[in-house]
């Protein structure tokens, strides 16, 4: 009989968000006739700029005609879109990222996921708590933790983020190989200076270690001086990779595109201490496991780059730190204290009780859905998420059902 990876029974019964889900159902069910307002999982609500509509129907055109119908791509991505990310988004703040550097693929989550195949075994991590699930789920499953004790796996140096160091952690005083770093954070809403930034590349630099640095946000930062790439400090280009999406930029979470940057200059050795460029290890893994995105969505992609497109998207990522703002005010007035918001669209409330007790409350008091921050580490607890995703008239409406809830 064929066995199973058994380092999947080591993952707690289900995916967090698959929880909250649960819950959520069965109280629809039971109530049909109290409407929801879902303010936990990150989805946008808000329609596509229309520059990226053009461009998706000019591009559907394309495959109706023969001269212009497109097959296989590059699974890297077509150099348009490449070439477009890294004069815009990296060039364009001094931020040094060849094209060829620029991985397309269909999503963030997935290259955070697939991203730690490439490193041994035996790589020694370091992940903040609280966390986005995934950067512990997939490390889990390949074999590189032990049992959870008590919330937390063995074999994971966890970086606690709390209220006490501005939920953003400092290098360790232990050595790590690989180091998982989320700006503007999922699910803080906490943003890292550039000397915090500064701190970490020079820990990867002196322990040999490979930062996984996660910027899908980066496009709400609106604090001057606070680092939209890790690339932005010196000498990261050597222990970094960047993750970015399309997805909250841009509402491309149906649509699916995202990036992954891997500098050249990235080295890791193997275990007879030869070095080897982690941009072929990656590249031999993209074109083996991934087909490209199709055409038409790299071209609504590229849109965003044009002048319109960055009017547009501006104007839909202002638009969700609106709720945003209205969101923190609200907290405050019931006299909790809460990060984020300001440069980022999630909200993070210390409720000061049992976070999935106050999920629990909103739900069945207020009809309105946040999520616990139990659910992303220990440090979460007493914690909930407040995502700023939704209509202004949703989040207006939620926010009056959670003052008369907590009254």
């Amino acid at each position: 009989m064929i066995r199973i990876n058994e380092n999947f029974t080591k993952l707690k019964a289900s995916y967090l968000f698959a929880d909250i889900a649960k819950r959520v159902n069965a109280y629809v069910a039971a109530h049909p006739d109290q409407p929801v307002i879902r303010l936990g999982i990150g989805d946008v609500t808000e329609p596509l700029p229309p520059v990226c509509i053009a461009a998706l129907h000019a591009a559907t055109e394309e495959m109706a005609n023969r001269a212009t119908f497109k097959g296989y791509g590059p699974e890297q991505g077509y150099a348009f879109l490449r070439e477009a990310v890294a004069q815009h988004d990296f060039k364009a703040h001094g931020a040094h990222v060849e094209p060829d550097e620029v991985f397309i693929s269909d999503g963030s989550k997935c290259d955070v996921a697939n991203i730690q195949e490439i490193f041994a075994a035996d790589t020694q991590l370091a992940i903040p708590d609280p966390v986005y699930p995934v950067y512990v789920d997939t490390n889990v499953m390949a074999g590189r933790t032990g049992a959870n004790n008590d919330g937390r796996y063995e074999g994971i140096t966890y970086l606690d983020s709390t209220a006490a160091n501005g939920y953003v952690p400092a290098p360790p005083a232990v050595a790590t190989d690989l180091i998982y770093l989320c700006f503007p954070n999922n699910p803080t809403g906490a943003v890292a200076t550039r000397a915090q930034l500064t701190a970490w590349v020079a820990y990867a630099k002196l322990h040999k270690a490979v930062i996984l640095f996660d910027a899908a946000y980066e496009s709400y930062i609106r604090t001057p001086g606070i680092p939209r790439s890790i690339y932005e400090i010196e000498g990261a280009r050597d222990v970094a990779i960047e993750f970015r999406s399309f997805s909250k930029l841009a509402g491309f979470t149906g649509l699916r595109c995202a990036y992954t940057v891997v500098p050249k200059t990235l080295k890791a050795r193997d275990a007879a201490g030869h070095e080897h460029a982690i941009h072929a290890l990656w590249n031999r893994r993209h074109t083996t496991k991934f087909n490209g995105v199709s055409y038409p969505v790299q071209k609504a992609a590229a849109a965003v780059y044009t002048a319109e497109g960055q009017a547009q998207t501006r104007a839909l990522t202002d638009f969700y730190l609106g709720n945003a703002k209205l969101i923190r005010a609200a907290v405050h007035q019931l006299g909790l204290s809460c990060i984020g918001g300001d440069d980022a669209p999630y909200i993070w409330v210390n409720t000061g009780r049992d976070s999935w007790e106050f999920f629990d409350l909103l739900l069945n008091k207020a009809q309105v859905v946040c999520t616990p921050g139990a659910g992303f580490g220990k440090c979460g607890e007493g914690h909930v998420r407040i995502s700023a995703f939704n209509s202004r008239e949703n989040v207006i409406t939620a926010l009056a059902r959670i003052a008369a809830a907590l009254k």
